[in-house]
């Protein structure tokens, strides 16, 4: 029988676009694991950051078929997969929609696990939401920025 692992995320960016990051904790179902990460990057978007938060997470869960439930304050995330608009967005091959790339990289991970996602309200005094938004934007100030080449891309 596999436990539940716990993931908070969130995202953010200053200027949108601008200097973004993404904070993530990750927990077992009964708290007694807990990791967490965060990353910067220098110019991308409050969206890709929700997004990007989740597949890290995702990517770092060794045991294929994992329980894993996301709880994110990303309705943008939350409401494609739960209500099942990114597989639409699939079948027409992302014609119109922001951010395949990041798409593309969560469906490879997303179908190695029992994924169920749970929108919280942000900035509502949910602990470990908060402390994703408290990483999220320290990662934003961070002098070592990576470059979202999935944004900077699709720029030109």
């Amino acid at each position: 029988m596999s436990r539940l692992i716990k993931i908070y995320t969130d995202g953010s960016s200053i200027g949108n676009p601008g200097p973004g990051g993404y904070g993530i904790v990750m927990l077992s179902d009964n708290e007694d694991y807990k990791k967490e990460f965060s990353q910067g990057f220098n110019l991308t978007t409050n969206n890709r950051m929700e997004l990007l938060a989740v597949i890290v997470a995702l990517e770092k869960i060794k045991i294929k078929n994992s329980k894993v439930k996301v709880y994110t304050d990303s309705k943008y995330v939350s409401d494609a997969v739960e209500k099942g608009w990114l597989f639409n967005w699939v079948k027409k091959d992302f014609k119109n929609k922001k951010n395949p790339d990041l798409w593309r990289r969560f469906l490879r991970i997303y179908n190695d696990h029992e994924v169920k996602f749970q929108w919280v309200k942000g900035h509502n005094n949910d602990f470990y939401n908060e402390r994703c938004d408290f990483l999220a934007n320290l990662a934003t100030k961070n002098s070592n920025l990576k470059e979202d080449k999935g944004y900077t891309t699709n720029l030109t």
